[in-house]
């Protein structure tokens, strides 16, 4: 049985992604959800509390679909990745990427109740795609690496498709990122020799 705050934070990340919540004031968030701005605080803290716990769901959920992603027999890495970007690219994702820069930020200027995000805004990422490197041939060290890289041209990609909208060059930058990483991978040659 999926208990209250579980069901207030899952009604919440799907309030997020049809509505965002810009200037909106806790209150206004428990409106939609349909409860009190209390009960808000009451599983949460305050309204940062809840966001963080929004962007930490949207943020599993993701890793979830990365997860699944590794399971398509016969795949290769680079089309595994294609399909992650144009995934975690949607725009009907948007509203949570605005929401997860908003806040990343407001954590790394040390905003309270916000703080907690940078606990595992890295590293709830890197074992997961650690072992997807190492299960496409790379040694621990090379996956750690790549890993991190990937991790940080994801998200800098991310944040330029919001702050710019222009689609056709990241998408060109992720593409030239993904055949650089599958060109490191054991057994492949560099298209550039």
């Amino acid at each position: 049985m999926v208990d209250a705050k579980q069901q207030l934070l899952s009604a919440a990340v799907d309030y997020v992604a049809e509505h965002g919540v810009g200037e909106q004031s806790l209150r206004q968030i428990a409106a939609g959800l349909g409860t009190s701005h209390r009960m808000l605080i009451y599983h949460f803290g305050s309204k940062e509390g809840l966001l963080v716990e929004i962007i930490k769901a949207v943020e599993a959920r993701q890793r979830e679909v990365l997860a699944d992603l590794a399971h398509e027999p016969g795949e290769s890495a680079g089309d595994m990745a294609r399909r992650f970007w144009r995934r975690i690219s949607d725009p009907a994702l948007w509203p949570n990427v605005r929401l997860f820069f908003e806040v990343y930020g407001q954590a790394l200027q040390g905003r309270p109740g916000t703080t907690h995000l940078l606990d595992d805004v890295v590293h709830a990422w890197l074992d997961p795609v650690i072992a997807l490197g190492i299960a496409q041939g790379l040694s621990e060290q090379d996956a750690r690496v790549t890993a991190r890289l990937g991790l940080a041209v994801t998200r800098g990609l991310l944040l330029d498709l919001l702050a710019t909208g222009d689609r056709e060059a990241v998408d060109a930058a992720m593409e030239q990122y993904i055949v650089s990483y599958e060109a490191q991978l054991p057994g492949r040659t560099s298209p550039l020799s």
